[in-house]
């Protein structure tokens, strides 16, 4: 793809700042968890597993950080071929500005597919094993995955899960029956354990609500008839944005047909799935502050500028988040809203700079 010498040699530029940035990051990333976790340190959970934790972790490090990296990379490798007046001799040569930028662009296509390949096969997988590693280390085998319940529907009924186990045992569940919007049963149960293809509760207590009277009734065992598997379970009791996309997708999808709102999912798999044009923006932007008014500034004050957009493209986009559940707009607009002004204030430096 990369066809003549000065796209590689931008390229090659480009693509080792962002690695650099990178390590950089991740490595004061794990230097800071790791002496905060320190505090955790619990049972066989000593300080050397504190960090196999986190370096099982760094495959969903490297994704939440990619886009600043992408950023500070694309700032450093080509401030530092402006600095050097190398970018000056491409354009004294002929070389025009969109052609730098489409070498610029060509490593970040590369950058951006090895960030889907992790947000999608890696980093959901790590996390979800790290988190059950971490726990029984800390509190014996068979030990409870997480400590975030959570609350499902299901046509008239309504579930709240206290936590889930790695042997697909959900623990401390409650269901709700109903009726024309009155509750007619209520189901309480220690346990519910997966057993060949259905759910079976254990060490139940049942209450039924009748017009007139009230029934109780325990039982050692009870069949479950729901069509949520434990994939789905994870799904709900997991970080949404620690999830895959195609399982956000999956799981907004069942919050759909079951007549219930999908906004947080559907903003994390669109944060995801446009994080092309997200970093393709920021790229844009990090090459106008080169060739525009940046462009006679030293490295370090390029930098800063960088950290400053970044951040004010995070928080753009966490103020969006939730705004798009009050104001009820669609939740690809929160995440395109903050990309669209990043890439129009880098095409109007650019424009500006000529």
């Amino acid at each position: 793809m990369i066809a003549d010498r000065l796209d590689r040699y931008i390229a090659r530029n480009v693509l080792g700042a962002i690695i650099v940035v990178q390590l950089v990051l991740l490595g004061l990333d794990l230097v800071i968890s790791y002496i905060n976790d320190l505090d955790d340190v619990e049972g066989d959970y000593g300080a050397f597993q504190v960090l196999l934790y986190l370096i099982m972790r760094l495959p969903w490090r490297f994704y939440q950080y990619a886009p600043v990296g992408v950023l500070i990379g694309a700032l450093i490798g080509l401030g530092s071929m402006a600095s050097s007046n190398e970018l000056t001799v491409m354009r004294a040569a002929g070389r025009s500005l969109s052609r730098i930028l489409w070498g610029v662009m060509k490593p970040i296509i590369l950058v951006v597919v090895v960030v889907l390949l992790v947000a999608e096969y890696v980093s959901p997988r790590t996390e979800q094993y790290a988190s059950a590693w971490r726990i029984e280390q800390m509190q014996g085998e068979g030990a409870v995955l997480t400590q975030r319940g959570g609350w499902q529907r299901e046509g008239d009924t309504v579930y709240r899960f206290g936590a889930i186990r790695g042997d697909n045992t959900v623990l401390d569940l409650t269901r709700y029956e109903f009726e024309d919007e009155t509750l007619r049963a209520a189901t309480t149960a220690e346990r519910a354990v997966w057993n060949d293809g259905h759910w079976v509760l254990e060490e139940v207590s049942v209450t039924r609500f009748e017009d007139e009277r009230t029934e109780a009734e325990s039982l050692e065992r009870l069949d479950w008839q729901t069509s949520l598997t434990p994939d789905q379970l994870g799904r709900l009791l997991r970080p949404v944005n620690s999830q895959a996309p195609s399982e956000l997708w999956a799981y907004a999808r069942y919050l759909q047909e079951q007549g219930l709102q999908s906004t947080q999912p559907l903003l994390y798999f669109w944060q995801k799935m446009l994080m092309p044009l997200t970093m393709a923006s920021l790229v844009l932007v990090a090459a106008s502050f080169v060739f525009g008014p940046l462009r006679t500034v030293a490295a370090g004050t390029r930098v800063f500028y960088g950290v400053v957009v970044g951040l004010c493209f995070k928080y753009l986009q966490d103020l969006l988040a939730p705004a798009s559940t009050v104001f009820g707009f669609s939740p690809v607009w929160a995440v395109l809203g903050p990309t669209l002004i990043c890439a129009s204030l880098g095409f109007y430096l650019l424009r500006r700079s000529g």
